[in-house]
């Protein structure tokens, strides 16, 4: 069964490039994105995978962790590794998950036959530290994702669980925010948004970043 936002992310043990990962002891209260690859030694896996790499400073600065995973073994996955960090100029530092019986391929619904056969599609899963499934994004074989949006999404996650915004079109951390329908008391929008706000449409209601 496809996982829905909201549901609780289902647990597995499986090997890695680092070892035995049992995935709810691994994230832990961390925020987790867990991105899946067609197979070793792709060409846009390699590079999406040293892209990665360089910007685990950004989702260690969000409390996020970052899990691959890729249908061959653990020992092609350290030959591969070499790859990319040759050619990518970066070092791999996140683990890459072996999933040689597709276990984790199909409790996450990774495998969609009508694309590909029997490998995983590149699927994108952010997962909060309550194990809820908060974003998935689907993309083809041929399409390398933008772990920029991946961080913007982070970014608005974080920021609308601790206040009453939500982000438009095109946000990104430090512009102006849209305050939630539901809030209309004047007092109560006083006191949440010192800042002010400024009222397009009754409905349409623009803030500064409250936490900024």
């Amino acid at each position: 069964m496809a996982l829905r936002l909201g549901d609780t992310v289902p647990n597995f043990t499986q090997n890695s490039s680092e070892g035995e990962i049992n995935f709810y002891d691994w994230a832990g209260d961390s925020w987790v994105v867990l991105f899946s690859h067609p197979a070793d030694y792709t060409p846009v896996c390699t590079t999406e995978l040293g892209t990665v790499a360089k910007l685990k400073p950004e989702f260690d600065k969000r409390g996020a962790k970052v899990l691959a995973l890729s249908v061959d073994d653990a020992d092609s996955h350290k030959g591969w590794i070499g790859d990319i960090n040759e050619t990518q100029s970066t070092t791999v530092n996140y683990p890459i998950l072996a999933d040689v019986d597709k276990k984790v391929s199909d409790l996450y619904d990774m495998i969609h036959p009508n694309s590909l056969n029997n490998l995983t599609i590149r699927t994108v899963f952010i997962i909060d530290p309550q194990k809820k499934l908060r974003l998935s994004i689907t993309y083809p074989a041929s399409t390398g994702r933008n772990f920029e949006e991946i961080l913007r999404v982070i970014d608005s996650l974080q920021l609308t669980d601790n206040y009453q915004v939500a982000t438009p079109v095109n946000w990104k951390d430090g512009d102006d925010c849209v305050i939630v329908p539901s809030l209309k008391d004047p007092e109560v929008l006083k006191e949440k948004f010192p800042k002010g706000y400024t009222e397009v449409k009754p409905y349409l209601r623009m803030t500064p970043q409250p936490n900024k």
